[in-house]
């Protein structure tokens, strides 16, 4: 365990994603020819490189370590929750499972992280459409990236990382028989997307629709625990 005392510069400086310093060296440069041309251009460049600097953040989080929990992936919103079958694509059509999407904006981190530990039993990638995420049908017709994951504890999940509207790329830094621990790092989706988690039959979700989740630390479900689904309210 990490008992290095967190300052104020881990808030404001976090580390940056490997794919942040060239984008970063992109904005900052337009930034300069923009100040040249314009000087309130300039501060409107300033502005937009201080937002890419933050979009490719890559903080450490830290993951609730017992086995069968299951974190979410990604920081963003849980956009929807319903029962459904299994990705085609991991030839999971035939099993039931419950799929819980979480949504990221722009302004949320964008590094995702595995939910569950286990294996790295498939992964597929899918080219396809660039529809806004939120949509339901972004599942089936947006650039994907499809993990199928064979739990330490013996069950089959599913994890989709999908680009959205303004995204153009998904970077997945995982591939097939690499075992991850719960909470590591899978890759990236720039620039606004979706991930969504497969939950297998008998493992309920222990979050609400519009809930606020962060990557590697928001307990998303509990694969030994009996506990119905949860409801919850605004307030």
């Amino acid at each position: 365990m990490n008992s290095r005392e967190i300052t104020w510069k881990d808030y404001l400086f976090p580390p940056l994603h490997p794919e942040g310093p060239g984008f970063l060296a992109v904005f900052a440069f337009s930034t300069f020819i923009l100040w040249l041309i314009w000087s309130p251009l300039g501060l409107v460049g300033g502005l937009l490189t201080i937002w890419c600097f933050y979009f490719f953040r890559d903080p450490d989080r830290v993951t609730p370590d017992r086995e069968g929990l299951v974190i979410s992936p990604a920081d963003g919103v849980v956009q929807s929750i319903i029962e459904m079958n299994g990705p085609r694509e991991l030839d999971l059509e035939q099993k039931t499972f419950t799929r819980v999407s979480v949504f990221m904006s722009v302004f949320d981190c964008h590094v995702n992280r595995i939910p569950i530990a286990g294996e790295i039993t498939k992964e597929v990638y899918v080219p396809g459409l660039f529809l806004n995420a939120t949509l339901d049908k972004a599942s089936a017709n947006n650039e994907r990236q499809c993990l199928q994951v064979m739990s330490s504890i013996g069950k089959e999940f599913a994890v989709v990382q999908i680009a959205g509207l303004v995204a153009r790329r998904i970077r997945c830094e995982v591939q097939t028989g690499q075992h991850l621990e719960t909470g590591e790092r899978i890759g990236l989706i720039r620039f606004g997307s979706r991930v969504d988690v497969y939950l297998p039959k008998g493992v309920n979700p222990l979050v609400c629709l519009g809930q606020k989740m962060v990557a590697g630390e928001t307990v998303l479900a509990d694969a030994k625990s009996r506990e119905a689904q949860r409801d919850g309210e605004v307030r």
